[in-house]
């Protein structure tokens, strides 16, 4: 007996090694990924440390920048936060760039290379620039030292570095998650759930990295060692290239579909084509793609959904189409196979979603402009410490860690006892319902310190404490945990197999749509409100203006937002994904 169960258990270790992932990824080699020597939490810490990595090298220049074209370069105010907007937009068009070349053909580990390798030359010959050439005198910089005159050339170069900075990261960003998560196979019960996970530590690695970027490497910037500061950031993001080519063997990939567009626009087309041709409502009317044609392809089918019905006919087959059929092969353009037509039902039903995130980043956005020019205004010394206005987003990043520990660990597994359908926590959607409450409380929050601050302003006495601050930046952190992991985890798992860092693109640029839509909203309110001689709502200086009438303004406008939110939340279908085997089924490139 004592003979056969150790006989069962090394049968049961061997069939463990060789069972196959059954949501289509591949090994590094092209072959069917097999789950014990791939992919999973290896891989999946790989990538975490290097995420924080290159977040702690990319705001390493990002959040001085504005510092160094003011103290460096010697711009004004209006002409570096100009610089600094263009900069920031161009790293998010970027990353559209990065998605598109990696879905359609590089797939996403050479795409995360070539764009770490271009991240890495430009701060290494930021590095170089402001060493050699743009910090004249040594240690210039500071706000009692300025530095001296440059050339066209020198600041050729310069810009040149930081662009570069823009395409690596901006390319690499919204790679790096998707290819983080595709390392667990969402087929299966338990990586099912490590996936889901991941977006959570992925967003935290991103907060830690940036907290040292913001308090270390922040202060030996603002004493002027731009060039020490600088260095460290492209060591930084040279570790994490070696790091992350030196798991290539471990990781798992998922092929490169080719161009969406085409795909996209035949769909259209094809259906267009057939506005006069009368549809029935037989499924088995419409065209499956064959073997012949699907055995190239390792994406996933997706199975017939009920919306659009108008994009149905893309796929319908009519007898024009069986008479100009080629060996059972058919013309995209006037007829699609009904996953084609599938593919973009989903892309939207994304839309309206990802449409109310934007409000949301508007809400985000203020922590890195309103919220310290606030605390500027506010009393920054406590017991002869001074703290830094810009420093209070340190809040931020320890609440988003805070309740990325209490929703893992406590709120999740709670939920998820108290349904009685399923074992998993709030959803996708429910948890991005909660990050917009959570964003109106933050700013409701900030309204009323903000109406604190300005009694006592009026009132001649001493300044209210920027410690008062707290509760708003905590809030925005939550809000945080709670939109945009679920997001990112939202948006990986509805965009179809070959759409997958487009669907990580989107958040990306929701926060730069953010920013545009808060520039605006702030122009907006000052032109109103500066009309018969008003000093406006943000004037220079918050003591004469009512910055609380906007922090509610924007706790109304995300009211509203949650509202039409939650309408779209129910009309939104998931995508239904066929899978390719079943859990024993073990297809011949999987066997040992």
């Amino acid at each position: 007996m004592a003979c056969l169960e150790i006989y069962k258990e090394e049968k049961y270790k061997e069939e463990e090694e060789e069972e196959c992932t059954l949501d289509g990824s591949v090994d590094w080699q092209g072959r069917t990924a097999i789950r014990a020597k791939s992919g999973r939490w290896v891989a999946g810490i790989i990538i975490l440390v290097n995420q924080g990595l290159a977040t702690l090298a990319f705001f390493g220049v990002g959040v001085n920048l504005v510092l160094f074209l003011t103290r460096v370069l010697g711009q004004n105010n209006a002409e570096a936060a100009n610089n600094v907007s263009k900069w920031t937009g161009t790293v998010y068009i970027f990353s559209l760039v990065g998605a598109f070349l990696s879905d359609s053909y590089w797939g996403r580990y050479k795409t995360c290379v070539i764009f770490q390798v271009i991240f890495v030359i430009g701060l290494v010959s930021l590095s170089l620039s402001s060493y050699i050439s743009l910090i004249r005198p040594k240690d210039c910089g500071k706000e009692t030292l300025q530095c001296g005159k440059h050339s066209s050339l020198e600041m050729g170069f310069f810009y040149l570095s930081i662009y570069l900075i823009a395409l690596g990261n901006g390319g690499y960003q919204p790679n790096i998650a998707t290819f983080g998560a595709d390392q667990f196979d969402e087929e299966h019960s338990k990586e099912g759930y490590s996936k889901v996970a991941f977006f959570s530590y992925f967003y935290l690695a991103l907060n830690l990295g940036s907290l040292f970027s913001n308090t270390i490497l922040g202060y030996f910037e603002d004493e002027g060692m731009w060039a020490i500061g600088f260095l460290v950031s492209a060591g930084s993001a040279f570790a994490a290239l070696v790091l992350f080519l030196v798991g290539t063997p471990r990781y798992r990939h998922f092929k490169p579909s080719g161009n969406p567009l085409p795909r996209i626009c035949q769909v259209f087309v094809a259906a267009s084509r057939k506005l006069k041709v009368q549809v029935t409502s037989k499924e088995e009317d419409l065209y499956v793609v064959g073997e012949k044609e699907s055995s190239n392809n390792c994406n996933r089918k997706i199975l017939h959904t009920n919306g659009f019905k108008f994009l149905d006919r893309a796929a319908f087959i009519s007898s024009r189409d069986l008479e100009d059929q080629n060996e059972g092969i058919y013309n995209r353009w006037r007829l699609c196979p009904i996953t084609q037509v599938e593919e973009v039902k989903c892309i939207l039903r994304l839309l309206p979603i990802w449409l109310c995130t934007i409000i949301y980043s508007v809400v985000f956005t203020q922590m890195a402009s309103l919220f310290v020019e606030q605390g500027a205004a506010m009393e920054i010394t406590i017991s002869n410490f001074r703290i830094p206005p810009a420093s209070m987003s340190s809040f931020d990043i320890i609440s988003v860690a805070f309740f990325i520990f209490l929703y893992r660990q406590v709120l999740d597994p709670l939920v998820g006892k108290l349904k009685k359908k399923s074992s998993r926590g709030l959803t996708e959607l429910q948890r991005m319902g909660v990050g917009l409450i959570i964003a109106v409380m933050a700013m409701v929050s900030a309204g009323i310190v903000e109406c604190y601050r300005l009694k006592y302003a009026k009132q001649g006495t001493s300044s209210l404490s920027i410690l008062w601050q707290i509760p708003q930046y905590a809030l925005i952190g939550a809000s945080e945990v709670f939109m945009y992991v679920g997001q990112l985890e939202f948006f990986n798992a509805q965009t179809p197999d070959g759409l997958k860092s487009f669907g990580s693109a989107l958040c990306m640029t929701s926060i730069s749509l953010g920013n545009y839509v808060s520039s605006l909203l702030v122009s907006m309110v000052m032109k109103i409100s500066t009309e018969d001689h008003m000093p406006g709502w943000i004037p220079g200086n918050l003591n004469r203006g009512h910055l609380d009438r906007f922090y509610f303004l924007l706790a109304a406008l995300t009211s509203i937002d949650l509202i039409v939110y939650i309408a779209c939340a129910k009309w939104f279908k998931s995508i239904q994904l066929e899978v390719k085997y079943e859990q024993n089924d073990e297809p011949d490139s999987c066997k040992v």
